[in-house]
């Protein structure tokens, strides 16, 4: 906390509680509801869809109460991150600060692709082209495709986050107003047309295979159960629980912004839980329209001619009923929703990697603060990695891999307020959460439990990022941080307050 106060790297606070449930609302309401709910329903859980979303909710909620004690008792950019520096040491910190890459920025270009499907979709309808058969976003050079829909959304966003955080959280708030809308517009439209006999069966039979959930790419869970696939029936209910986990990232967004805050202590747990509680009841009450309105079967994934596969979206189900105007006006809200869910990541990765940065982790002269009070070279920095990832590679698997990063840092943060409770007793805290140790072990163990239910194919991936990870951080990290320097005795430079960006 003491860091903070150095002037070259020093975060300017105008953030309010309201501001940090827009961020919230912001990136929670998106991907989640614009392309996860439909593919979820058709290819894993059928209509028991809304209690995936109930299961996600609830481990969810738990992990919130451990992210708002900790946001509330070290308000410093950084997050789950810098809640582990002060509990479990550098090593752990810098597991974890790797592992966040997994969840935000490799969720940012994940977004950034179904950003650029909408889209394709609405310049179809604009143009008058068939948006199933024709891709206007994706230019073909050679063997290499260029999403320029994504880079043009990446780039724009990355302006505006250098510009200023208080000036993105004003664009959210426009944005997120509108995507509420539009929300609130699906499920009371959307009633009219919901028939009860497509309810049944709540839970369909468990289907082997199917939709490419067999061998290593069915969830570990099944696999370890004996199950032959985790598609419907009980195990496509829990792996439909932990995809659909992808919708609710960002609450914990709200607390890499704690030193951007004015009052962190109040603000960041209101933040959290005020966005958290908004963005569940739309989600339940979204996937029960929408498997009432058709089939689950209508929803599932189907293989194009050309090997290529097609995505079902909220905008299907309307589409099979007849109402196209209403359609097009969802693919319009989609493409705001998903630009605030992009911009927000973002923000939370460029906050991740300048809290790294200032201790070291990562070279410091990311770390250092423009005249806007902004992170200019790391907010840079992250939009271009952002930027080649969302627009040269595909992003078919990227929501498990940002799914087993986040919650093994929401397993590691759970367990940190009972590791700080005990070490450190005499730290005042704003919020506490309730039971201890209870709650952080349900927490544990129900974050556990979802990335059980993540294929093995995503396991498999996880390892090697970790490994990788750990490869860094003794080839540079260790010999590099603040921390190791301050233990060797070494001097540190600090940054000169004239050298601050333009």
């Amino acid at each position: 906390m003491a860091d903070t106060d150095d002037p070259s790297t020093r975060l300017r606070r105008n953030l309010s509680t309201w501001d940090l449930i827009v961020f919230g609302v912001a990136v929670v309401i998106g991907a989640g509801i614009f392309t996860l709910t439909a593919r979820t329903a058709g290819d894993l859980a059928g209509p028991s869809v809304s209690i995936s979303f109930v299961i996600a909710a609830v481990a969810c909620a738990l992990a919130a109460l451990c992210y708002a004690e900790f946001a509330s008792t070290v308000p410093v950019a950084g997050s789950a991150y810098t809640f582990s520096y002060a509990t479990f040491g550098e090593f752990v910190a810098w597991i974890i600060g790797w592992d966040l890459i997994l969840e935000l920025a490799v969720g940012a270009a994940a977004v950034s692709k179904g950003w650029s499907v909408y889209l394709n979709t609405v310049l179809g309808y604009v143009f008058d082209f068939d948006s199933s058969q024709v891709t206007a976003t994706v230019l073909h050079l050679g063997g290499l495709s260029v999403d320029w829909g994504a880079l043009l959304l990446v780039v724009t966003l990355a302006t505006l986050l250098t510009i200023g955080t208080k000036l993105s959280s004003r664009v959210s708030m426009v944005i997120t107003g509108i995507k509420v809308l539009v929300v609130i517009f699906v499920i009371v439209l959307g009633l009219f047309y919901v028939k009860a006999a497509n309810y049944t069966p709540f839970v369909p039979p468990s289907q082997p295979g199917g939709a490419g959930h067999s061998g290593i790419e069915q969830s570990l869970f099944s696999l370890l159960a004996g199950g032959d696939g985790s598609s419907f029936g009980v195990f496509g209910l829990l792996a439909g629980a932990s995809l659909v986990f992808f919708a609710f990232i960002g609450f914990d967004i709200v607390a890499t912004t704690a030193e951007e805050t004015k009052n962190p202590q109040r603000s960041v747990p209101r933040g959290i839980f005020g966005s958290l509680s908004i963005v569940t009841v739309l989600y339940v009450a979204v996937s029960l329209v929408l498997v009432g309105m058709v089939s689950y079967q209508q929803l599932a994934t189907t293989v194009k001619p050309d090997g290529s596969s097609s995505k079902k979206t909220l905008a299907t189900a309307f589409s099979v009923n007849g109402v196209d105007w209403a359609a097009q006006i969802i693919s319009v809200g989609a493409l705001a929703g998903l630009t605030t869910v992009v911009m927000v990541m973002m923000l939370g990765q460029v906050r991740i990697t300048f809290a790294m940065s200032r201790d070291g982790l990562l070279p410091r002269k990311l770390a250092r603060t423009s005249r806007r009070g902004t992170p200019a070279r790391a907010t840079i920095a992250v939009s271009v990695l952002v930027a080649i990832a969302a627009t040269f590679f595909e992003a078919d698997k990227l929501e498990e891999m940002v799914n087993v990063g986040t919650l093994f840092a929401f397993v590691l943060v759970s367990a940190g307020v009972i590791v700080l409770r005990r070490t450190r007793p005499d730290l005042k805290r704003a919020f506490r959460v309730p039971w201890v140790p209870v709650i952080p072990v349900l927490a544990i163990l129900a974050c556990l439990w979802l990335m059980l239910n993540l294929t093995v194919l995503t396991w498999l991936r996880f390892i090697v990022w970790m490994v990788i990870g750990v490869v860094l951080y003794f080839a540079y990290s260790k010999r590099h941080s603040l921390m190791g320097k301050r233990e060797r005795g070494e001097a540190i430079e600090p940054e000169p307050v004239a050298a601050r960006e333009p």
